[in-house]
């Protein structure tokens, strides 16, 4: 059955910032990598919680008890966004603070000599912290790389670099940078086959495709709602076995009365989890079905129709320009192996200066590294300043995309 195509106007109308202009001319939104727009039905469900449920947990008053039920309804949300239980969501304020939380009390179950493996295709949060902790105890850390021709992961290479010893395999589903997106099902397979924990990280995935860490295989699963219409927040989904067994650092009332998941410290940001809870109901409120699960799962797959056919007129615009050098996947018979992200340098023109003239025509992109510091190196970009770079989003229109692509062609 065909999948029925976004209501773009409808969509659109949801989001007050794009209604933003830049000198009599729409402003277009090209930085979803980094952060994407949000929903007005996000902001309201923000607010609501801050001037009308501020309380803190636990507590037999109105306003606490509302404030408990909202905590509830955004696990229930989270679970659902990442094909998970409830009770195997822990919030935190970010991914990346959740990612050196969860290392530092993962490593405390190793031993010296034990061996972690990340890859060259990660934000530098799924691998920053990895080297720390392995200096703090002794582990020893290697990177599978990044094909340099194509930007795809060399799955022969993380083959192998394992052992009996390696303990976690720490991989992105899809790169930030290149917006390369891995084979999720050969990585769990490897690492399980030794034993080690299939880490995952995904962050950049989860605007385009659905996360599934039961269904994948996954151990652990990071993802940040920012990225996908909601809050700044952190998420992690984690095997329940694994996080009841875990050491984990908490104040000692807390171990006496448990309130929230054990790898959730302090008070966290309730007026975020209301959020976020928002955005995946607008998420899910792009499709149909049952249950809102279902309902999500029917939304990816009009989104991915979109967000591809967006990549493909994005690449048929600049693949004949001769001043682009353009990196990761781009053969179009491929394109099933990316999502729509791409990044790109100008001949004779520093990424910075790029990003600043793309500006001044209402054009926001982002240049740099993205904190995918390993691939920067590996391409030969961190040197040059990096690369600029793009991404398309659900509410990305292919107006937008042509005029993008005409300001490209004027860099020549």
């Amino acid at each position: 059955m065909t999948t029925p195509p976004l209501d773009l106007d409808r969509i659109r109308a949801q989001f007050p910032s794009l209604q933003r202009a830049h000198d009599g001319q729409p402003f277009a939104y090209f930085d979803g990598p980094g952060g994407s727009q949000v929903p007005l039905a996000v902001a309201d469900a923000m607010t609501q919680s801050l001037l009308h449920a501020n309380a803190n947990c636990g507590g037999a008053f109105a306003t606490s008890v509302e404030s408990d039920a909202a905590i509830e309804a955004a696990r229930r949300a989270a679970a659902d966004f990442t094909g998970s239980e409830p009770d195997e969501i822990a919030f935190g304020p970010n991914a990346t603070t959740l990612q050196f939380l969860l290392a530092h009390a993962v490593a405390r179950t190793f031993e010296p000599g034990d061996e972690i493996i990340t890859t060259e295709l990660d934000h530098d949060s799924n691998v920053a912290q990895w080297l720390r902790v392995g200096e703090d105890h002794g582990l020893v850390v290697q990177q599978a790389r990044l094909r340099r021709t194509d930007g795809t992961l060399d799955l022969q290479h993380l083959e192998g670099l394992l052992s009996p010893r390696t303990r976690v395999v720490a991989f992105t589903l899809a790169s930030n940078h290149l917006g390369t997106v891995t084979p999720i099902e050969q990585i769990v397979h490897l690492a399980h086959s030794v034993g080690a924990l299939a880490w995952g990280d995904g962050v950049h995935y989860a605007p385009h495709r659905p996360l599934d860490r039961v269904g994948m295989g996954i151990d652990v699963l990071f993802t940040s709602p920012y990225k996908w219409f909601g809050p700044h927040l952190g998420i992690a989904s984690i095997r329940r076995d694994l996080a009841e067994t875990w050491p984990a650092d908490r104040v000692r009332p807390a171990d006496e009365t448990p309130a929230g998941h054990r790898y959730e410290t302090g008070t966290q940001s309730h007026e975020a989890m209301a959020g976020m809870t928002a955005a995946v109901d607008y998420f899910a409120g792009l499709g149909t079905g049952a249950t809102r699960r279902a309902r999500l799962l029917d939304a990816y797959a009009a989104i991915r129709a979109h967000e591809d056919a967006l990549a493909l007129r994005f690449w048929d615009g600049v693949r004949e320009m001769e001043h682009l050098t353009i990196y990761g996947v781009t053969d179009p018979a491929r394109f099933d192996e990316r999502v729509a992200t791409f990044s790109f340098t100008v001949d004779g023109a520093p990424p910075a200066e790029v990003a600043e003239r793309l500006a001044r025509q209402g054009l926001a992109v982002w240049d740099g590294n993205f904190y995918a510091y390993s691939a920067s190196v590996a391409l030969g970009l961190e040197e040059r300043g990096g690369a600029v770079r793009i991404g398309f989003l659900h509410y990305t229109t292919p107006a937008e995309v042509d005029r993008l692509v005409a300001a490209l062609g004027e860099l020549g």
